[in-house]
């Protein structure tokens, strides 16, 4: 086996391949603009994609726009512009909020790019032709705001069952795909791939509520408007939203029906997708079965993630309790949010924010727990030993107490992000920085400081310290990047080890404050009306 890695090197030009990771959000549907509860996904997919980088893997992180349907063209009506216009400026600030929450993706796709459309043209006929797809009519009822068509029996107190909004009648010409054709194939996999969707609760779901009950053959074209991808050889239809925008996944990473590039080869199957609990069904029932039938494997992982919840209720701008990115980003900076987004929303249950809740935490872990630890920490190395530090052997069981919490913690991290629990991730590394905030507390820097005989221990405690603080500011980079690289930059130090190292030697830069305390009657006062 050595003598095969070996001879791979060689061939690479001595360079060892790293394992890829192709990881995708849903495309954001460019409708309007994103509210904080849509941005958790991108926050949450970067934050996976910045840990998969940190732990050495080739990570290529797609996200981008959904851009045609019966809402966007109504919306451009309305608005007096035509689709295109519309969705330039959409997809525009889509992209605006995903920079400002320091977003790492690769690419950033959007489903009016003329490749993606002339591939699902490709996808649409190959389909067709080898009787996946056929022609027939739709009657049933529509909703619009989700372009989904719906039985009576799955309606809610007779509206649609994802977004409570009324339904109308739609009678019209159509393709279909054959979704029953799958059914069983799809069950056997669902149950045979355990991991395939997570939460277990989202697999349960579509297994009993939407797979086992019966699948009906998928309406994948629409006759009634004009804004989507022409159906090349019926001018009548455009292809229905869900078969253009599932695809994107592919098309944008050089798949076609003919021929594939090696960057397809190398990175499909996507390791992971994330998205929204109420688009799971779509990406584990339709998008298996398009894969299917284009006789491609699936993806690894589908993870529906939970919603945010804006005083335990679902944003709705309707119901005037929407909040938006930029605010809070003005508000309270962009790693204060990203925290709380990530450290906030659980893996399987619904999250919830208001000012109050965001206060605290700023005020509680960030400005408290790890702003304060470097604030101090640095301070006493500048005042005590004039900005160098280096370990001693003035060693005691407390030392090795932190030390090991240190060390352990790459394995409990990687088990927590492995599992998607990123809360659980975040709340391991800042278990070890209230430890070290107890270090403080335990071992008294500043009554040693007083006894020259002490001099040696004390250099040894500070220089705990600031180990602690370096390992744990790389644990935190893809959660809080900024900050991240703040607390290195105050360290003055470029060892990227993430474990305890006793021979770095500390040069440190004066200290500044991480994260302010927030006056919360000040701050409503001002802010909240």
């Amino acid at each position: 086996m050595f003598v095969l890695m070996l001879i791979v090197v060689f061939l690479l030009g001595g360079k060892i391949m790293k394992e890829k990771f192709y990881l995708t959000t849903a495309i954001a549907y460019t409708s309007g603009k994103p509210h904080i509860g849509n941005t958790y996904e991108i926050v949450l997919a970067d934050a996976i994609a910045r840990y998969k980088r940190f732990k050495g893997y080739d990570v290529y992180f797609q996200t981008g726009t959904d851009e045609h349907g019966q809402k966007i063209e109504d919306k451009a009506k309305a608005a007096g512009v035509s689709p295109q216009e519309f969705v330039d400026e959409q997809a525009a600030e889509v992209k605006r909020i995903w920079d400002l929450m320091d977003a790492s993706y690769d690419k950033f796709v959007r489903t009016t790019d003329s490749h993606h459309k002339k591939i699902v043209q490709h996808i649409f006929k190959k389909m067709y032709d080898q009787g996946d797809i056929y022609k027939g009519e739709y009657k049933g009822l529509y909703c619009t705001p989700c372009e989904s068509f719906w039985t009576e029996s799955q309606l809610v107190d007779g509206k649609c069952p994802d977004c409570g909004r009324e339904v109308k009648e739609a009678k019209e010409e159509a393709y279909f795909f054959r979704l029953s054709k799958y059914q069983k194939q799809l069950e056997e996999y669902i149950e045979s791939h355990p991991d395939f969707i997570q939460p277990e609760a989202r697999k349960n779901e579509m297994l009993n509520n939407f797979i086992k009950p019966g699948l009906q053959d998928l309406c994948v074209s629409r006759t009634s408007f004009k804004w989507g991808i022409p159906v090349d050889f019926d001018s009548n239809h455009v292809v229905y939203v869900w078969l253009d925008a599932l695809t994107n996944y592919i098309t944008n990473i050089g798949y076609d029906v003919d021929e594939v590039t090696g960057e397809f080869k190398k990175l499909w199957p996507a390791d992971l997708q994330v998205i929204g609990k109420d688009i799971v069904r779509f990406h584990s029932i339709y998008w298996p079965c398009f894969l299917w039938s284009l006789g491609l494997p699936l993806p690894k992982k589908i993870f529906g993630h939970p919603w945010l919840l804006m005083n335990n209720d679902k944003m709705s701008k309707s119901k005037g309790n929407v909040i938006y990115a930029d605010e809070l980003v003005e508000a309270f900076g962009v790693d204060a949010v990203r925290y709380y987004l990530l450290h906030e929303i659980p893996f399987a249950s619904d999250g919830n924010i208001t000012y109050d809740l965001l206060i605290d935490h700023i005020n509680g872990e960030l400005a408290n727990v790890l702003g304060n630890l470097v604030q101090r920490s640095i301070s006493m190395g500048n005042k005590y030993f004039d900005g160098v530090v280096r370990g001693t052997d003035a060693v005691e069981d407390i030392d090795l107490e932190l030390e090991s919490k240190l060390k352990n913690l790459e394995n409990i991290v990687e088990e927590k992000m492995h599992a998607l629990q990123i809360s659980d991730a975040i709340t391991e590394i800042f278990n070890v920085l209230r430890f070290t905030n107890k270090y403080i507390d335990e071992t008294t820097p500043w009554v040693l400081a007083k006894d020259d005989s002490k001099k040696e221990r004390l250099q040894n405690v500070i220089y705990h310290l600031l180990e602690s603080i370096r390992v744990c500011s790389l644990y935190l980079e893809p959660f809080m990047p900024s900050t991240s690289e703040e607390i290195r930059k105050q360290l003055n130090i470029s060892d990227t080890s993430i474990i305890y190292n006793n021979c770095n030697e500390y040069h440190l830069n004066t200290p500044s404050v991480l994260f302010q305390r927030i006056d919360r009657d000040k701050f409503f006062a001002e802010n909240v009306k």
